[in-house]
């Protein structure tokens, strides 16, 4: 009797055993399809719209990946489980080098749109180089803080930057040839003369120095 008795209870510690593990297993999958669900949700936003929001999706992300990784590690056989999660650690990385790309182009985007905004004033809108809305009334304006803008600003910008002030220089002196033969006053020609008489050289020896400065920490 007694060794029925030994034999019932280590039956019945087996089956508990066997259902606890099953109940891990079980628990360890809930999670890994989470997982797998959040990452693949995440990749079908556009990578401009997830840049706006990456703390908050990284910060989801290290959590069910976390908690992924914990259940599926007290299940004794989760060979298939960790695929699961590989796979979708890999797809998400992928992702998130893609969202990271298009984070740093929109934050060039911005600063370059902030800087031509700072030169040209806040009558430029968009990316139109055609520069209509310069007239003979406003374009000495436009010079003169152009000018005095880069003067101020002229240690500060690299030597990309300084690619980007020539191309509006150039594009707002295509335009002067037009305001020109829409009235502009010989006076206000002549301020225009001077202002660009100050520019060029400026031009020339910031963007050298700029340059220089950037050979420089390259080789550091």
């Amino acid at each position: 009797m007694k060794t029925i008795k030994i034999v019932l209870a280590s039956a019945a510690l087996a089956v508990t055993f066997m259902s606890c593990s099953d109940s891990k297993k079980d628990m360890a999958q809930e999670k890994v399809d989470s997982y797998e669900a959040y990452v693949d949700s995440i990749s079908n936003v556009a990578s401009n719209d997830a840049a706006k929001n990456w703390e908050v999706i990284e910060s989801d992300y290290k959590k069910m990946k976390a908690d992924a990784d914990e259940t599926v590690l007290s299940v004794k056989d989760n060979t298939e489980l960790q695929k699961l999660i590989d796979e979708s650690t890999v797809k998400y990385e992928a992702y998130k080098a893609e969202v990271i790309a298009e984070n740093q182009r929109m934050e060039t985007v911005n600063s370059k749109m902030i800087m031509r905004k700072t030169l040209l004033g806040n009558s430029y809108s968009g990316d139109d180089m055609t520069f209509k809305w310069i007239n003979k009334d406003n374009i000495l304006s436009v010079y003169q803080n152009f000018v005095d803008t880069a003067s101020e600003n002229k240690d500060s910008y690299s030597r990309e930057d300084w690619d980007e002030i020539k191309l509006l220089y150039e594009a707002i002196d295509t335009r002067k040839n037009t305001v020109e033969k829409e009235g502009l006053t010989t006076a206000d020609n002549r301020k225009i003369a001077g202002l660009k008489l100050k520019f060029a050289p400026m031009y020339t020896f910031n963007r050298m120095g700029a340059k220089s400065d950037e050979n420089a920490a390259a080789k550091q």
